[in-house]
């Protein structure tokens, strides 16, 4: 585990390379939220994020996050691993967002697990837009059918379409090409179903954010 001060000196950096890459495309930095990803960390990594101020954090297996809600309070927690269907009793209510959604058939179970429960539960369509057979996710060409299901869901609020890049460290195009399928998919879809939403974007399991927490500079 690293540090209190490696952490804040890593988190700098990062904050300062979101500065430049908003300036460089003549964004606002404030647009970018970053989420820190805290499996296979301890609770004292959550404390680290809270701390410096960072109030929201990714976990990706349901259980150790449960374990260290338990532990940490004032952290919302978003589950960015892929839900199985016999978990949803246990992340229901527990976390402020839900990132993965996958399937037509999680869209249906999670609104009869939130309505039981009398819960809005906020979700990411997970799309496969780089097509990558490793990856889940709806393919571009199921996405609508899946959009509208989870707009007809009352007690699901679709915060948005969330995409994974095929893993290519050595080819950033790969994740270029796949990010601007998604955004070419979200403006069509919001175009031609009359709705607004945000398109997410992860380049691969190893992102500034989830180095953040690792002992690299």
């Amino acid at each position: 585990m690293i540090s209190r001060d490696e952490f804040e000196q890593n988190l700098a950096a990062i904050q300062q390379r979101v500065r430049v890459a908003c300036e460089r495309n003549q964004r606002e930095a404030s647009e970018v939220t970053l989420l820190p990803v805290t499996k296979n960390w301890p609770a004292a990594a959550v404390e680290y994020c809270r701390d410096a101020g960072i109030l929201r954090v990714g976990e990706n297996r349901v259980q150790e996050a449960r374990s260290k809600q338990d532990e940490i309070s004032g952290v919302e927690w978003e589950l960015i691993g892929h839900l199985q269907s016999n978990k949803i009793r246990q992340v229901m209510g527990k976390f402020a967002r839900l990132q993965t959604v996958d399937s037509v058939k999680l869209i249906q179970k999670l609104q009869s697990a939130a309505e039981k429960l009398g819960l809005i539960c906020p979700i990411l369509l997970q799309v496969n837009a780089g097509k990558d057979p490793a990856k889940y996710g709806f393919h571009p060409e199921e996405t609508a059918a899946a959009l509208e299901e989870a707009l007809n869901a009352t007690n699901l609020q679709l915060d948005g379409l969330m995409t994974i890049a095929p893993y290519a460290p050595e080819n950033p195009a790969v994740a270029r090409a796949c990010f601007a399928k998604l955004q070419e998919m979200r403006d069509r879809l919001q175009d031609h179903m009359g709705f607004r939403c945000r398109s997410y974007l992860w380049e691969c399991p190893m992102t500034w954010i989830q180095r953040l927490l690792r002992e690299v500079r």
